[in-house]
């Protein structure tokens, strides 16, 4: 083993030695050569060091979509697959439970949450949205500091030749607040290797001790630091190598204890590394990025990239270059994972990134279009070998991203116009509107962030109208909000009146067959026609039939034909925008559809004069709307499972979907069971794993009204009726000679649906509830959202055998006992308000109510047996007189009241007084009377005047008392006041 690192160590010295700018100080010019440390091979050294020098196991990098940790919304450092280890939770069962000693490159995203460095990347030449993160770690005590130190400063300078003299080191200098000394034993370690005093600095907690979040474990942490300057000047230092020894927990109280077990995590950027190794002052002049540098260089026509920053960078062009490089391998390795551009969380991060990359590619570098995917291949190589998954999703990855890339692409050509010609409506003082921005950004279609809009008003000297702007972000926010439910405000109506003039002008109902007209694509996903209409009628708010508004008016109109879907069969409307057909460069937002008898009013804010007899463009929010399919399909699904599973009694009462969520209303014979959840759950994801074909036809009413297990609600449809089928032909499942409608979901419906069940990806109930007896409400989400609930879940699941296997092994003392009682209450509450599925949430919580009866006995339990010892003790060491005065350790007033009464019950001819100081600086005391002492004693004035010489309080009856006092107080003192106060009264 140590052959073949010594031979890797070798290599990578004799790289390093043809080349020796890398040693030179700043002021020498970098060489041009090629690197002549790849970073893959930088990369296997350091694998290969410890697995074969110090026996450390070499596990994959995980995917950076987290996995049972929703408070993450990427992966963002090496020690994120590792947290059931360091905080206990890790099933004893499962292959992590084994690890010792572990290393690994971990991917790592931060962009977006509480760990970004998004708006860092381009502007500087070191920051990045996704990483390599190198580490070593022990588990348990494995090794920990000294063996740590060791490794690290053996691999730098022996196995990657860096020089001594380069490296400073920093350790942690104590924080008397927190009682923390200071970390001498890094400190000793790092001069016993040779470091001298004078480059091995301490700092503070902030600077160097890490903790994994507001509670858990934590400790002071040691860095090693590169000198750019290599002694030449001021010290130019880079962080390299992070070494964290978690020693401590961080308390719900905020204060630390030691933990059970020590770990050490550490974490080491390839990037960083590589950089200094390959000579180089921008991790963007590595050969990590070099491929990629030159493909966009090539692709695009630019000049070539030369690293520049702030205002040296004329026209931004090399910060396009850093910003295009680091996001296509962001967005590469994202989508491998799985986690691509959408609507909410990670996939929202994704989808905006992508098209800010788009964005500094068209508009900085003028790369032609199509070209963001072109450079997926480029990534790949790079990356594929330390990762296969981008090998194998390397035409899925191509794919979407130009499919986005080409979406995006138009939409910011339309913006730009846009744009352009507002400003030319402008005064040289006039803010960019609100309503304008808003437009941009508000439809799906159009995507335009609202950043990217400030960005671009910014390049053109222009302030936006932030305050306008933030009045309608807290509008659309309070929108969302109540799609969760059915909205309140009914918005904008066409009356009876109103209706009664359409009709007496013959005006034919809205043509809204168009919102059915959707395909999909060869590469799966869908396409949404635009729909021409003319416009019919016009409407203020509050109902006037007016032929044309203005400027910034709120209004509703009425076309002949749309393709928005209009709020019905509890499913949320669509919303988008329309464009007049002369003048494709003005959108009229459209946030909402309603049907009102056979017409579909659309309301919308008119941003410059529309009138009666005007051709206009519709255009649907496509991710809107293709969430509300989803949720569709899944509701069809999860009627059928529930009919399937709990038998043909089972009925719907009701239904409302929207992106986020579905509620689905089910008539029961009695609550549902996990059993039954789980197996509903199912049943669905068993439809959608075969991908099953939606079929959809229209069929004259009285062809559905005997078809046996056909789904329809008590309520009025058209007819002919839209039936939706999964997976059997509309024509076969009505056929009165079929049993189809029996065996798969088959209902009357007018809602948009997926054209095939696979893009459901998952269904997870996350609620349910009782509105009435035999009425059960379900809620329940898909997709990405589903598959983090089921993480969660199991993660949540790991806790508690964690926390049963902790009660089975019993508790040696009460403290121990009580601490374990805590973090089940505290799992508890986790358990009750995560999003997971329903069944497990069940599960668990019967789990954990047993464990929680167990702890509580177990408690009892000690505290009966300490209560008995420390009894028998005082017996003995009390063997004359009818009075027992003295101190004791209790851990509450309950357990000291026990000893007192145990005490008594053994010897009924003495009175008891027992004190116990409390950690906290308080002292509990607890005392009872012998029956033949009183009424002349009495325990309550017992206890009162030793408690009040305390500076306490008293309270109890004349046989038994209770009270507190300070621990400020004597003692002793204390002791001889309730000798002396009880001989006075006996």
């Amino acid at each position: 083993m140590a052959a073949s690192v010594s031979a890797a160590a070798g290599r990578l010295r004799r790289a390093l030695g043809r080349y020796p700018s890398w040693r030179a100080s700043s002021h020498r010019p970098l060489s041009s050569e090629p690197p002549p440390a790849p970073a893959r091979a930088v990369r296997d050294a350091f694998l290969t060091f410890f697995r074969d020098r110090h026996g450390h196991r070499l596990v994959p990098s995980a995917s950076v979509r987290p996995r049972g940790d929703p408070s993450l919304l990427f992966v963002n450092a090496g020690m994120n697959q590792f947290k059931p280890i360091f905080l206990g939770t890790v099933d004893p069962r499962s292959e992590m439970a084994g690890f010792q000693r572990v290393a690994n490159c971990q991917k790592c995203v931060r962009a977006g949450g509480r760990h970004s460095d998004l708006e860092d990347v381009g502007r500087d030449l070191s920051h990045h949205t996704f990483f390599e993160m190198l580490g070593n770690w022990a588990f348990g005590g494995e090794y920990f500091k000294e063996e740590s130190c060791s490794m690290a400063w053996e691999l730098l300078t022996q196995v990657y030749g860096i020089p001594e003299d380069r490296l400073w080191v920093s350790y942690f200098g104590g924080d008397p607040k927190a009682g923390l000394d200071p970390d001498l034993e890094s400190r000793d370690i790092w001069l016993s290797l040779g470091v001298p005093a004078s480059r091995v600095l301490s700092f503070g907690p902030q600077e160097n001790f890490w903790e994994m979040g507001d509670t858990g474990p934590c400790g002071p942490c040691t860095e090693i630091h590169y000198d750019l300057d290599g002694g030449v000047g001021t010290p130019q230092l880079v962080e390299l190598w992070n070494l964290v020894f978690m020693q401590h927990n961080r308390e719900t109280d905020g204060s630390l204890q030691p933990l059970p077990q020590r770990h050490v995590d550490t974490g080491m950027g390839l990037e960083r590394l590589v950089a200094v190794l390959q000579g180089k002052r921008s991790t963007y002049d590595t050969d990590l990025f070099s491929p990629l540098l030159e493909a966009i260089r090539q692709g695009c026509g630019a000049p070539p990239y030369r690293g520049r920053v702030g205002a040296a960078d004329e026209g931004c062009t090399d910060t396009a270059y850093r910003i295009v490089a680091d996001h296509i391998r962001m967005l590469s390795v994202c989508i491998a994972d799985g986690v691509s551009p959408g609507m909410s969380g990670a996939p929202l991060i994704l989808r905006r990134i992508l098209r800010r990359a788009v964005r500094f590619c068209t508009e900085i570098l003028r790369a032609p279009p199509g070209f963001l995917g072109s450079l997926v291949p480029v990534v790949v190589e790079s990356l594929g070998d330390a990762y296969p998954e981008l090998q194998k999703s390397s035409a899925q990855i191509t794919s979407l991203v130009s499919e986005d890339e080409a979406a995006f692409l138009a939409s910011l050509q339309r913006g730009r116009r846009i744009i352009d010609r507002t400003l030319r409506r402008l005064g040289p003082s006039d803010m960019f509107p609100a309503e304008v921005a808003w437009s941009l950004s508000l439809s799906g279609d159009l995507g335009l962030p609202l950043d990217l809009v400030e960005l671009m008003l910014k390049e053109k000297g222009v302030q936006l109208d932030t305050a306008g702007l933030e009045k309608l972000a807290l509008e659309e926010a309070q929108h969302r909000a109540q799609q969760a439910e059915p909205a309140q405000d009914l918005g904008l109506q066409l009356d009876i009146h109103a209706l009664g003039e359409l009709k007496r002008q013959g005006v034919p109902p809205t043509d809204d067959s168009p919102k059915y007209s959707y395909s999909l694509r060869p590469g799966g996903g869908y396409e949404f026609g635009a729909c021409e209409a003319q416009v019919v009628q016009l409407y203020t708010e509050d109902g006037a039939a007016v032929t044309s508004v203005g400027e910034g008016q709120r209004c509703g109109l009425l076309l002949d034909r749309t393709n928005f879907y209009a709020e019905q069969g509890g499913q949320a409307s669509d919303r988008g925008y329309l464009v007049q057909v002369e003048q494709q460069d003005i959108l009229f937002p459209v946030t909402r559809a309603q049907v009102c008898g056979g017409f579909i009013l659309h309301e919308a804010v008119a941003p410059e004069r529309l009138q009666v007899g005007d051709q206009v463009q519709l255009h649907v929010d496509e991710a809107w709307r293709l969430g509300c399919m989803e949720k569709h399909t899944a509701t069809h699904l999860l009627n059928w499972a529930l009919r399937y599973t709990l038998g043909p009694g089972t009925e719907q009462r009701g239904s409302y979907l929207s992106p986020e969520r579905l509620r689905f209303d089910v008539a029961t014979q009695g609550p549902l069971t996990p059993q039954q959840l789980q197996a509903v759950e199912g049943a669905v994801q068993q439809v959608v794993r075969q991908d099953e074909p939606v079929y959809m036809d229209e069929v004259a009413l009285a062809l559905t009204t005997c078809v046996p297990g056909l789904r329809s609600l008590d309520e009025v449809y058209p007819d002919p009726v839209r039936v939706v089928s999964v997976g059997v032909p509309v024509a076969q499942a009505l056929d009165p000679a079929s049993q189809a409608a029996l065996q798969t979901s088959v209902e009357l419906c007018c809602g948009t649906h997926l054209l095939r069940t696979g893009a459901v990806g998952d269904l997870v109930i996350i609620g349910e509830r009782q509105l009435a007896k035999g009425t059960t409400r379900l809620l329940a989400i898909t997709g990405e959202q589903a598959q983090q609930a089921r993480e969660v879940g199991q993660s949540l699941a790991q806790e508690v055998k964690a926390v049963a296997e902790r009660l089975n092994q019993g508790s040696r003392d009460v403290p121990e006992a009580q601490r374990l009682s805590k973090d089940m209450g505290r799992l508890t509450e986790a358990v009750d308000t995560a999003m997971m599925p329903q069944w497990q949430r069940r599960e668990l919580q019967a789990t954990l109510k047993m464990l929680q009866r167990r702890a509580n006995t177990a408690i009892r339990k000690l505290e009966i047996g300490r209560a008995a010892k420390k009894t028998q003790e005082l017996l003995e060491r009390h063997t004359k007189g009818p009075l027992i005065v003295d101190t004791v350790p209790a851990e509450s007033l309950s357990v000291l009241v026990k000893m007192v009464r145990q005490l008594c019950e053994k010897d009924p001819s003495t009175s008891v007084l027992l004190l116990s100081p409390q950690p906290l600086g308080n002292v509990l005391c607890a005392c009872q009377v012998a029956q033949s002492a009183t009424p002349a004693f009495t325990a309550e004035a017992w206890a009162l005047a030793v408690c009040s010489h305390m500076g306490g309080k008293a309270w109890g009856s004349r046989v038994v008392a209770q009270g507190t006092g300070s621990s400020t107080a004597d003692l002793e003192i204390a002791l001889s006041t309730a000798r002396a106060y009880a001989l006075t009264q006996l």
